[in-house]
């Protein structure tokens, strides 16, 4: 996995929230998860395009859930070379820690958007259109719990 443009997850507390995102250039899926738990949730999905709205609704998020950390999805093609949206993944990654100061982590997000569209479907949402509305705040949830799994402290 890639270096992350923040402290180690060592660095993080034993407890508190970490906020995720898996990075789109017209949708950024949110999901929320708590270190001492060790859960995610799928939270919601920002849509658009411009930066500055963008960054206006996470400042929001940031001021609602006091996150402790930022874990954003990295994307790889399977062998783990650099996908075409590796570097637009890390620029946004860069862009929060800059912007607000709070460590931002890399993870790894090979397959987090078929596995969010297999288990939507899985669930009973049949519907594409249905599924694309929340598939990438559940692509953050699968991230984020990924994160979570692989990184960090033992479970209490």
């Amino acid at each position: 996995m890639p270096e992350a443009p923040g402290p180690a997850p060592a660095a993080l507390p034993a407890r508190g929230t970490l906020l995720a995102f898996d990075f789109g250039l017209a949708r950024i899926g949110v999901a929320v998860g708590e270190l001492e738990t060790r859960r995610a949730s799928a939270l919601l999905t920002l849509h658009g395009e411009a930066s500055a709205p963008r960054f206006a609704a996470i400042a929001k998020l940031l001021d609602e859930w006091r996150p402790v950390g930022l874990v954003v999805g990295m994307p790889s093609h399977l062998d783990g070379t650099p996908h075409e949206m590796t570097a637009r993944c890390r620029r946004f990654a860069n862009q929060l820690h800059g912007r607000f100061g709070l460590p931002v982590l890399e993870c790894d997000e090979r397959l987090s958007s078929a596995a969010a569209d297999a288990a939507l479907a899985e669930a009973g949402t049949h519907d594409w259109r249905a599924r694309k509305q929340v598939l990438d705040a559940v692509a953050a949830q699968i991230i984020l719990q990924h994160f979570l799994d692989t990184h960090g402290h033992a479970k209490p």
